[in-house]
């Protein structure tokens, strides 16, 4: 059974950082895509990075290009989403989630292709 639990949010003023950690378990294989959503008050989730386990590669939102990185340590099956800048309306729920096989650039971002998800962390971007 795959487990995925999240951790590192909090509240931080604009311009801050936070990293997000997402430690996995349960993995037969490194052939995971992990990404990172999030879900705003209101709004739909929204897919904001994601990373292939086995190869690194990754794809962003546009919304956070330049200000988030996401990366991975496959000796601890942890990902993490390193949050620079941070904005107002980066304020939200994050979740990782993980699906099967290489990320695909048109449908990284679908929340309904990930089979496993975690509990989520609040992120709160406030002064």
């Amino acid at each position: 059974q795959v487990q995925l639990v999240e951790s590192g949010g909090g509240l931080v003023q604009p311009g801050g950082s936070l990293r997000l950690s997402c430690a996995a378990s349960g993995f037969t294989s490194v052939y995971w895509t992990i990404g990172w959503f999030r879900q705003a008050p209101g709004k739909e989730r929204e897919g904001v990075s994601c990373i292939s386990m086995s190869d690194g590669s990754s794809y962003y939102a546009d919304s956070v290009k330049g200000r988030f990185t996401i990366s991975r340590d496959k000796a601890k099956n942890t990902v993490y989403l390193q949050m620079n800048s941070l904005k107002p309306e980066d304020t939200a729920v994050y979740y990782c989630a993980t699906v099967p096989g290489p990320p695909n650039g048109r449908t990284w971002r679908w929340p309904g292709r990930y089979h496993y998800w975690g509990q989520g962390t609040q992120v709160t971007v406030s002064s």
